[in-house]
């Protein structure tokens, strides 16, 4: 499975729901992201089928280490985008957004050096 820009906002959800709720359900991912139930459920078997998540016999969604990887960079450049496009006078409202859109573009190397750039400016 290719993880493409809808995979890793679905594994960022997961993640981002994990440290809210503590719990995750495919209800709550539905209602997050604004898809059907059914939908969710499509998805959570196919990223089963391949490794990034779990799901136990109460219907709790849970991260694989592979799909936690996925998740937790895919977040670390939603937030650190997000913080720069803030830095240079972009409204926060705005930098989210727009940090969510380049957040599955940047390569890893251009991400890294803006990473290094900014961190303590």
């Amino acid at each position: 499975m290719v993880i493409q820009e809808a995979a890793e906002m679905y594994l960022e959800t997961i993640l981002t729901l994990k440290n809210k709720l503590g719990l995750v359900r495919a209800v709550d991912i539905a209602r997050e992201m604004g898809y059907s139930k059914p939908t969710i459920s499509e998805q959570m078997k196919k990223f089963k089928e391949n490794g990034y998540v779990e799901v136990d016999n109460e219907g709790h969604i849970s991260l694989t280490e592979k799909g936690m990887e996925v998740a937790a960079s895919t977040l670390e450049r939603h937030n650190v985008l997000g913080e720069v496009l803030q830095k240079i006078g972009v409204s926060k409202e705005t930098a989210i957004e727009d940090a969510c859109r380049i957040e599955h573009y940047i390569s890893e190397e251009t991400f890294n050096c803006i990473k290094e750039y900014f961190k303590d400016k």
